[in-house]
C-alpha cells in the first residue's frame, strides 16, 4: 500500500519550482543594455540604433563579451629597418611597486645605519674600558679579582701577564678604526 506524500513536502516542491521559474527571468533574455534614462533593459531583440555600443552590456550567444574585442594589431614596422617588425614593448613599470621597493630599501638602509652606530658605540666603550684597565694593570698596584665563590684573590704574575695580553688584544681590535664591510649585491 502506498502512502500519500505529506502536504509540507508537496508545498516545498511547488515553492521550489515556482522560485526556479521566476527567480531570474532576465536569464532568458539574449540582449542587455542601458537605455537613455539609465535603466537596464533585457530583450530578445537587438537594441535600437540610438543605443551606443558602450551601453550594450550583453549580446546573444554563449559567453560573448559585453563589448566587442579590439582586433589585434599587426606588428608595426621598425623605422630603423624597413620590413623588420618593431621590438615588443616591455610592460610599463608599476609606480606603486617602485615606490614600495624604494621605501623598503630606505628602511633597510636606516636599519643598517642604526646597527653600525650601535656597534661603533660598543667598540668605543670597550676601547675606553680596556685602556683604563691596561693603565691600572701596568701601574704595578696589586689588583684583586673575585673568583666563582665570590672570594677576593690577588693577581699573581702569570695571571697579570695573561690579562695584559687580553687587554692588548681588546685595545688593538676595538680602538682601531673600523674597516668598512663589503657591500653584497
Amino acid at each position: 500500500m502506498r502512502q500519500k506524500p505529506a502536504l509540507s513536502t508537496l508545498c516545498r516542491a511547488a515553492a521550489l519550482t515556482g522560485l526556479l521559474l521566476t527567480a531570474n527571468l532576465s536569464a532568458f533574455a539574449q540582449w542587455q543594455w542601458v537605455d537613455g534614462t539609465g535603466r537596464k533593459v533585457f530583450s530578445d531583440t537587438a537594441p535600437p540604433a540610438s543605443i551606443p555600443d558602450k551601453s550594450i552590456l550583453k549580446r546573444p550567444g554563449p559567453s560573448n563579451p559585453a563589448t566587442p574585442m579590439a582586433p589585434t594589431a599587426a606588428p608595426t614596422l621598425s623605422p630603423e629597418k624597413p620590413g623588420a617588425p618593431a621590438a615588443p614593448q616591455l610592460p610599463t613599470v608599476d609606480k606603486e611597486l617602485e615606490a614600495r621597493k624604494k621605501q623598503a630599501e630606505q628602511a633597510e638602509e636606516a636599519k643598517r645605519k642604526v646597527d653600525e652606530q650601535r656597534v661603533a658605540q660598543a667598540r668605543t666603550e670597550n676601547c675606553e674600558r680596556a685602556r683604563k684597565a691596561k693603565t691600572a694593570l701596568d701601574s704595578g698596584v696589586r689588583l684583586a679579582t673575585t673568583n666563582a665563590k665570590g672570594e677576593r684573590e690577588i693577581m699573581d704574575d702569570k695571571t697579570r701577564a695573561a690579562e695584559s695580553r687580553r687587554l692588548d688584544d681588546v685595545v688593538r681590535n676595538d680602538c682601531a678604526p673600523m674597516m668598512p664591510k663589503p657591500v653584497v649585491q
